[in-house]
């Protein structure tokens, strides 16, 4: 199967050109999968809610998912793609996912970074997994990474690809995502986006080096900080389904949950 990311840099509020250079980015690409960075249409930096309610579109009406489900259908890929979304009153920090048939799903950011939590509602749903092929994949978005739960949440419930939209200013995720991948034995794309953006006194700059993960930690791809590409790697989705680690070990079946109750603290109840 071959998997891969989506590096650019996004130009805020500039959605139709942002959403025209991804199509440019996919079409031809022959992959199976893709992910794509987090507000891949709108940009990052919002200054006001004002903004975040001119930009934030519905799911899967909205013409950015109908757009992701041409290319989809044209290229014969599915898709994970960051997108602010709209629904009814609120508005989230949110992933669509589609496939060659159409809309599959939404995942709403858990975990808000920064000024995050100033413009989006806080994902109200679940981490969910999707079918492709024999294989599962599940969704997190950019600062889900820094919790373990949210990979071994979606791990535990059979993913064998973990796909990351993300907008990374700090520096450790990328490194991180070796231990990720290899304490839940998954493969893992981290699609991020390029630039600096800078308005109303604020500014990003955005680290790029997207990467693709395997599960014994090694880097399969790594971009560099400033290109714009498309990395793709042809990978074995069966390797993660084995979680057998030695004769005597099962990276799963070892688990000792009777004696991780203290991650349920008060703060938890």
């Amino acid at each position: 199967m071959k998997v891969g990311f989506v590096q650019f840099e996004p130009i805020f509020g500039e959605v139709d050109r942002n959403v025209a250079q991804v199509e440019k980015l996919i079409d031809g690409s022959g992959a199976d999968l893709l992910v794509l960075p987090e507000l891949f249409n709108t940009g990052y930096v919002f200054t006001s809610k004002g903004e975040v309610f001119e930009l934030a579109e519905e799911i899967p009406n909205g013409p950015t998912t109908r757009a992701l489900m041409r290319m989809a259908k044209n290229n014969d890929v599915f898709l994970v793609a960051g997108l602010a979304e709209k629904s009814g009153d609120k508005y989230f920090n949110s992933a669509v996912i589609v496939s060659p048939q159409g809309y599959l799903g939404t995942y709403r950011k858990i975990h808000l970074f920064f000024e995050e939590k100033r413009w989006f509602d806080p994902g109200d749903g679940h981490f969910a997994l999707y079918d492709i092929g024999p294989y599962k994949f599940g969704v997190m978005i950019c600062f889900d990474w820094i919790f373990p739960e949210s990979m071994r949440v979606m791990s535990l419930q059979g993913a064998h690809l973990i796909c990351h939209s993300a907008n990374l200013v700090l520096p450790f995720c990328q490194d991180a995502m070796k231990t990720r991948c290899l304490e839940n034995r998954v493969y893992a794309i981290t699609a991020n986006r390029t630039g600096t953006e800078s308005r109303d006194g604020r500014s990003l700059a955005f680290t790029g080096k997207s990467q693709i993960t395997g599960p014994k930690a090694e880097v399969l791809y790594h971009a560099g900080p400033e290109t714009t590409e498309t990395g793709i790697v042809e990978i074995d989705l069966g390797v993660a389904a084995d979680k057998q680690l030695n004769e005597y070990n099962h990276l799963f079946e070892d688990r000792r949950p009777e004696f991780y109750s203290t991650l349920l603290g008060s703060r938890d109840k």
